[in-house]
């Protein structure tokens, strides 16, 4: 008898099609003779009475907050409310259901509201009810702190407690449950022509989440990775197979590049200042204190380029104006990123990253590489243009 855990977002448990498949899948993991923990976001997407983003917004009404205990009481709401109604769902179509909070099921974690990161599982109530023959529906996206509040563990957070608890419970794999049909080589919402990935490694999987693709959160690809616990990415809506993440890269064929990611909302800053002046170390320290982090960054003789999320846009003209420097920022950018194992150790790949990019005008604001990732920063405008000609490039669409 094994452990599954599955995870399902807002537009699986929103909608009575979405949650009579929860139930079917639920009755095909029971029939197999495993044990099930199933992990619930919150009911749908701003404007949803209970989607997260709809009680942030109902909060900052009387006064602007973000990060407060309190906040993260009210945004557990959501998956509470989740849990507790398919939980009942379940029992109507005749089968064993409980739902736990994150508290109940044992998720402690430190004391960051909004951001929390989980310490310990105690699996005890889980593995009780289990053992009773119970479906446990578990709240994502929460935990209790060691000081005894209710705790959030940042946006993609239902994936995280869906990872940490396939590998508390040693569960023989976590399904993560979506409205899409897998990890695809680039969003299709740009490339027409993308494609889904049948497997992809922990590493690529991680670095396409931070590099932006919104599939899976990158914490949960961290922890499966910890775990080696294979993550399989599935649309609940439809039959696809999905994408099984797993082990380590091994090419089915010779792709230099597996897929392209992206970001949006990004300025970039130029600021005018030299290494040996002591305002640029001020402003490190600053930028720092601010708890801004900055990317993509060209540190040059005589002048610093790096860029941060378009939020941090007046805290950067305030931070380098209390400094008396000159500073030029340009708005509406997105970062755009090649990712793949076979990038390393290969002459021209650079070469022909930029290539494609200029001979489909679109222009080049600045690059950064890594041993799996040549990234460039693209006016947003150009966006669309830039991951269609990378895809192409590449040869994603074969």
């Amino acid at each position: 008898m094994s452990i599954i855990v599955q995870k399902y977002g807002g537009t699986s448990v929103s909608t009575d099609e979405g949650r009579n498949i929860i139930v079917s899948n639920a009755k095909k993991v029971i029939s197999s003779g495993d044990q099930l923990v199933i992990v619930v976001s919150a009911m749908g997407r701003m404007g949803a009475p209970y989607a997260t983003d709809t009680l942030i917004h109902m909060y900052q009404q009387p006064h602007y907050e973000m990060n407060t205990i309190d906040l993260d009481l009210l945004m557990s709401c959501g998956e509470t409310i989740s849990a507790a109604y398919i939980s009942n769902w379940l029992r109507g179509q005749g089968i064993k259901a409980r739902a736990l909070t994150g508290y109940q099921a044992g998720i402690i974690t430190d004391n960051i509201a909004g951001n929390a990161t989980v310490k310990k599982v105690n699996t005890e109530n889980i593995t009780k009810h289990l053992d009773r023959g119970y479906v446990v529906i578990v709240t994502g996206f929460q935990g209790i702190s060691e000081l005894g509040d209710i705790t959030t563990l940042g946006r993609g957070g239902s994936d995280t407690t869906a990872a940490i608890l396939g590998e508390v419970l040693a569960a023989e794999y976590i399904e993560i449950y979506t409205d899409v049909d897998g990890v695809m080589t680039a969003d299709p919402r740009h490339v027409g022509d993308a494609k889904v990935l049948n497997k992809i490694s922990y590493e690529e999987m991680h670095q396409m989440a931070l590099d932006g693709a919104k599939v899976v959160d990158p914490k949960a690809v961290a922890i499966a990775k910890r775990s080696n616990r294979p993550l399989i990415i599935k649309n609940t809506f439809s039959e696809s197979s999905g994408t099984l993440i797993y082990g380590a890269h091994v090419p089915e064929v010779k792709k230099i590049v597996t897929a392209v990611a992206y970001k949006n909302d990004i300025i970039q800053v130029k600021v005018k200042v030299d290494n040996y002046d002591p305002r640029f170390e001020r402003l490190l320290q600053d930028i720092e204190k601010a708890n801004i982090s900055i990317d993509l960054i060209s540190f040059l003789e005589n002048e610093k380029i790096f860029t941060v999320d378009h939020i941090h846009h007046i805290t950067m003209l305030n931070l380098t104006s209390a400094l008396d420097l000159t500073t030029q920022i340009t708005e509406a950018c997105s970062k755009v990123t090649v990712i793949g194992h076979g990038i390393h150790g290969v002459p021209g790949v650079m070469k022909r990253v930029a290539l494609a990019l200029t001979l489909n005008k679109v222009n080049i604001l600045q690059t950064a590489d890594s041993y799996t990732t040549i990234s460039c920063l693209v006016r947003e405008q150009e966006l669309t243009k830039a991951i269609q000609a990378l895809h192409d490039e590449f040869g994603l669409n074969d």
